[in-house]
């Protein structure tokens, strides 16, 4: 075997304490899932470790998978679930397993064949998640030839024999090998190559962990194709302290789901999208929090962030205008850290709206359309 070019990645994620539209499922969807998963349990030969396969995914429709998904945590899901998805919040995770929105894609920064699940493939050849389904097997095939290993596909949902809400679905099983058994394919493009600068990102290290923890595996392997070009390897083993602490953590967040409460939300744009999905309007009531000291404290210190981000807009201003001073007409200008342009933008054609409105009333009036309006988060100081 050749295996000298497979890094060890040393250092494990330190797990601390604990546009989307509604489409909700169809009770047939649902139905079809529990249906698939029963039939799974009871006619499957075929083992995965200590895991149950739970249902085949091969001739899934997409409804069904989205089903079947909501049924647990996937390996996809494990990093959102703690809170170390760097695309995804845990609220917005939660509001896909409640059913509140659709499984949306990631975005580039994530570009990767990051589910194995092919029924819930994007079809917009836009998309790097479609990309990274694409471009899977043939990650898997060059892995194969550089490493001698023979890797086959799973085309399973499998399930943890004692958590059963931990779901995972392997790229690739690698066989007859006893240093490592699981394959995981990835696309890194341009904005997500770096970061794989300094190895396996933390949420794919915990996407990772959760496979091994399902399947009882010691070891898996993580090919990332970089840039189009460079594949590279690199190898994860199994860390017993790490995938407890997961279980654990992983375990909080589905209570969440099962009691039907929220988690916190963060400061991630996925948690702000998904708080304006889950309030897009006002009831026009009034709350009076003057009587809780916990969220008064929090609007104090709201307010003296705000005063400190407006202190700080002006002191950038007033570095910004001293620069552009002392550069006058020139395009750009050098420093010992770094660089700066200010180069004037090609002049661009557009329509005068003021002065068609006044003369072509009737004109604009054919094609007006209804811009649906969204909460503003105002604050009012006494």
């Amino acid at each position: 075997m050749q295996t000298h070019n497979i890094a060890t990645q040393q250092d494990a994620p330190v797990l601390d304490a604990p546009s989307l539209a509604p489409l909700p499922l169809t009770q047939q969807a649902m139905a079809n899932a529990q249906t698939q998963a029963l039939q799974g349990l009871a006619t499957s030969k075929r083992r995965h470790a200590q895991a149950h396969r739970l249902v085949d995914t091969r001739q899934l429709d997409r409804d069904t998978w989205l089903a079947v998904r909501q049924t647990g945590i996937g390996s996809s899901d494990a990093a959102a679930a703690v809170g170390l998805n760097p695309y995804k919040s845990q609220l917005e995770l939660w509001m896909e397993k409640t059913g509140r929105l659709v499984h949306a894609a990631q975005s580039d920064g994530q570009a990767s064949a990051d589910t194995g699940e092919s029924s819930g493939v994007s079809d917009d050849d836009n998309s790097p998640l479609f990309w990274g389904t694409v471009l899977e097997p043939i990650v898997a095939e060059h892995y194969a030839k550089r490493t001698g290993f023979k890797v086959r596909r799973v085309n399973a949902v499998l399930q943890h024999p004692e958590h059963a809400w931990m779901l995972a679905n392997l790229d690739r099983e690698v066989v007859g090998s006893d240093e490592v058994q699981v394959l995981e394919c990835k696309t890194a493009g341009v904005n997500g190559a770096k970061l794989w600068k300094n190895g396996i990102p933390e949420y794919v290290q915990l996407q990772v962990m959760h496979q091994l923890a399902v399947t009882g595996q010691q070891a898996a392997d993580v090919a990332v194709l970089v840039g189009g070009h460079e594949l590279r390897i690199f190898r994860l083993e199994r860390d017993e302290a790490l995938i407890a602490r997961l279980i654990l953590l992983e375990a909080e967040f589905w209570r969440h789901v099962t009691e039907d409460t929220p988690p916190p939300a963060d400061a991630s744009d996925s948690a702000d999208r998904a708080l304006r999905a889950l309030f897009p309007k006002d009831d026009h009531e009034v709350l009076d929090f003057t009587e809780q000291p916990e969220l008064s404290e929090v609007f104090e210190q709201l307010l003296v962030v705000r005063s400190v981000l407006d202190d700080t807009k002006q002191q950038e201003a007033q570095l910004k205008h001293q620069l552009q001073q002392a550069m006058g007409t020139a395009s750009e200008a050098l420093f010992p850290n770094g660089r700066i342009t200010w180069k004037k933008s090609t002049d661009t054609r557009t329509v005068d709206l003021t002065r068609l409105k006044q003369e072509q009333p009737e004109l604009i009036s054919q094609y007006l359309t209804v811009k649906p309006g969204s909460r503003r988060f105002v604050i009012h100081n006494r």
